[in-house]
């Protein structure tokens, strides 16, 4: 991909959603910055004007991504589980390990209401990259804020694996039974 320097702010959005479009891995504000030679604070303003025409690009915690590159391949489901920040690397890990994807985290909270950030976990490498990009920027879970109760949407080839990584989730201490 060449460097773009030059170009308008519509004729940048418009690379930068050819850019997205044309690749299913997620790509950083500062890369997509580089390839088009403006600061990054720029390509998060232009992400910003994307998102308000109603252009389907995701924040992920390994970069912004064209949604409708993120296809539904299986079944979702949402469980709430809970555990301490120590256990985080070990609840995802076992989601992954059964060919589980971890869409998002979320939490309910009592005066914020729901807060959702979308995860897009699918490895145990992008575990890593996820747990190194908390532990570089000294982040604090979502859980942290609700005792660490929270929410996934996760997807699975089959019902067969949704149901065997909740069991193992349940053996674990993690899943959460959430009664009505």
């Amino acid at each position: 991909m060449s460097q773009k320097e030059g170009l308008s702010g519509r004729e940048r959005r418009d690379h930068l959603l050819k850019l997205l479009k044309n690749t299913k891995e997620p790509i950083k504000a500062a890369s997509l910055a580089k390839l088009t030679g403006v600061s990054r604070q720029v390509i998060v303003q232009d992400i910003a004007l994307l998102r308000a025409s109603e252009e389907p690009v995701i924040a992920t915690p390994q970069g912004y991504i064209y949604s409708s590159d993120l296809r539904t391949k299986g079944l979702q489901k949402i469980i709430y589980s809970r555990h301490s920040p120590l256990d985080t690397e070990r609840e995802l890990n076992i989601l992954v390990d059964h060919g589980v994807s971890v869409l998002d985290v979320g939490v309910e909270h009592s005066v914020y209401g729901n807060i959702f950030r979308p995860l897009q976990l699918k490895s145990r490498l992008d575990v890593k990259k996820f747990m190194a990009q908390m532990s570089e920027n000294h982040a604090h879970l979502l859980s942290s804020l609700t005792g660490g109760l929270h929410l996934h949407t996760i997807e699975a080839p089959t019902e067969e694996v949704l149901q065997q990584v909740c069991e193992v989730l349940t053996q674990e201490g993690f899943l959460v039974d959430i009664k009505d």
